[in-house]
């Protein structure tokens, strides 16, 4: 129920219990909307969901949205049922042919981000620069940065008006078409833009068709947003359903179609470290990681045809049906990966984990955990590389798992390491560095010695001192585990002036 016009907290609680007894499953307010005690009551009482819709959004929008998606979520819809302003909902081609008909122009239509989503006919009366964005599937960088000097995004973020362009230069010595273009908006959010190169601005009337235009361009966009959501949504739920295990995971299979055969677990994940991201790239983090979702995918879904995969928080998961000996399983699925790497390059850079095979149900949830130890594991960065396996990982994923049991416990080095610690900060020493170097090098000073790049005397003398002052027998071997384990996992800082080799971290 569209609750178009019911603002007073009575009104709105009188229509819920009204609504209660006729089985609604919502009532839609125009937000912000009071939200009393009598609301609440009365919307517990029965049990209908109170929605807000976004300030400045069009009713008539949310409107034909619902009739769409209810329409393909029954079947068999007539095509007036299923067309937005006389066009098949979605179909964005459609939609700009139709509006370089009304402006006699060639038109595309683009995302917040210059994506083109679709183009019209008519592109060879247009100049280079637009054939080199039909091509590219997104603006060329130099006529973005020319956009944005003009100030011509901010003035589509800032308005609804139509915005009119110069012509910009090309490499050529030439001139592009003068554009006009326009923001597409859902209220108070912009989805995109209409641009339409045109040899001079447009008359009153087509100007007036544009704006019309811009608001049915709003409900395609929305449509494709929403189905798209909506089978996201489906996939990942019902994934999700299947890797976590209980009662519901055996149904989850059987709808994705993959109940009843051992199953491959993989994960990638954004290596969102190499792209250095900070904390004004949050749309670009979200932007990067649904590609690289969509493109994994699309890969799964070419290497086996009942494949799935879905993004589950900053993860994307994948099942894959196993063909082939348990024995070479892992090593098929580490081939996948890798092929996966190959073609995505570093535009996207990812990290990639497999699973052990799961061979019935109850060892998917299991296989999914341990793809996710491996992923932690690898965003660590003490790791360098793309793919990862649990049976060659386990080791560190513990060792991470240790870490962060003794961060939750404030844990300091005692003992041994502690008197080591202290006495490096007095005395600007390096006896913590002497006991790393000789740990790591299995006891061999020679090793050890190369490197910290100090002579194996030097280095013998140091390693005395370690067991002076740290009290500590380094002959026994339960003292040399410990002493391991609080290097590998406590937090030790180098005392001012302590020595490193080149390059060490």
């Amino acid at each position: 129920m569209l609750g178009i016009g019911v603002e007073a907290p009575g009104h709105v609680a009188a229509l819920l219990r009204t609504l209660g007894h006729q089985n609604a499953a919502a009532l839609v307010l125009r937000a912000p909307f009071p939200l009393t005690d009598e609301v609440r009551a009365a919307a517990d009482e029965a049990s209908v969901a109170v929605l807000g819709l976004r300030r400045g959004a069009p009713w008539g929008h949310l409107s034909e949205m619902l009739r769409s998606l209810l329409n393909q979520g029954a079947g068999g819809g007539s095509a007036e049922e299923e067309s937005l302003g006389g066009l098949p909902a979605g179909d964005l081609f459609a939609v700009a042919n139709a509006i370089a008909a009304l402006l006699d122009a060639p038109i595309t239509i683009e995302d917040r981000n210059s994506r083109v989503l679709a183009f019209s006919g008519r592109q060879d009366e247009a100049d280079p620069s637009r054939v080199e964005t039909i091509l590219g599937r997104q603006v060329p960088e130099r006529y973005a940065r020319v956009l944005h000097e003009r100030g011509v995004f901010r003035d589509l973020l800032r308005s609804d008006q139509i915005v009119f362009i110069d012509p910009i230069s090309d490499r050529m010595g030439g001139f592009t078409l003068p554009r006009i273009a326009i923001s597409v908006r859902a209220g108070d959010e912009v989805l995109g833009s209409i641009w339409a190169a045109v040899p001079a601005p447009l008359s009153d009337e087509r100007n007036e068709a544009l704006r019309e235009a811009a608001k049915l361009v709003a409900l395609h966009m929305l449509r494709v947003r929403a189905g798209a959501d909506v089978q996201r949504r489906m996939r990942a739920d019902l994934l999700s359903t299947a890797l976590e295990g209980g009662v519901g995971a055996g149904e989850a299979l059987e709808r994705l179609g993959l109940s009843g055969q051992p199953l491959l677990v993989l994960g990638v994940a954004l290596d969102e470290r190499g792209r250095r991201y900070d904390h004004s790239d949050s749309a670009a983090v979200v932007h990067d990681r649904q590609s690289l979702s969509d493109a994994f995918a699309l890969h799964l879904s070419a290497v086996h045809p009942r494949s799935t995969a879905a993004a589950i928080g900053a993860v994307t998961y994948g099942l894959v049906p196993m063909t082939g000996a348990a024995e070479k399983a892992e090593t098929r699925a580490v081939r996948i990966l890798q092929d996966f790497l190959d073609r995505v390059g570093d535009r996207l850079p990812p990290i990639t984990a497999v699973g052990p095979v799961a061979l019935d149900l109850s060892e998917v949830a299991h296989s999914r955990s341990c793809v996710d130890r491996v992923l932690r594991v690898l965003r660590d960065g003490r790791i360098h590389r793309r793919i990862g396996r649990f049976d060659e990982l386990q080791g560190e994923a513990l060792v991470s798992e240790l870490r962060d049991l003794a961060t939750a416990r404030s844990e300091e080095p005692t003992g041994a390491l502690a008197r080591l610690i202290d006495y490096d900060r007095r005395h600007r020493a390096n006896l913590v560095q002497t006991l790393r170097a000789w740990l790591d090098a299995f006891g061999d000073v020679v090793v050890a010695s190369e490197s910290v790049a100090v002579h194996q005397n030097t280095f013998r003398y140091r390693l005395r001192r370690v067991a002076e002052i740290g009290q500590c027998d380094l002959g026994d071997p339960d003292q040399r585990f410990a002493m391991m384990v609080q290097l590998r996992v406590l937090r030790v800082d180098s005392p001012p002036g302590n020595g490193r080799r080149p390059g060490a971290s």
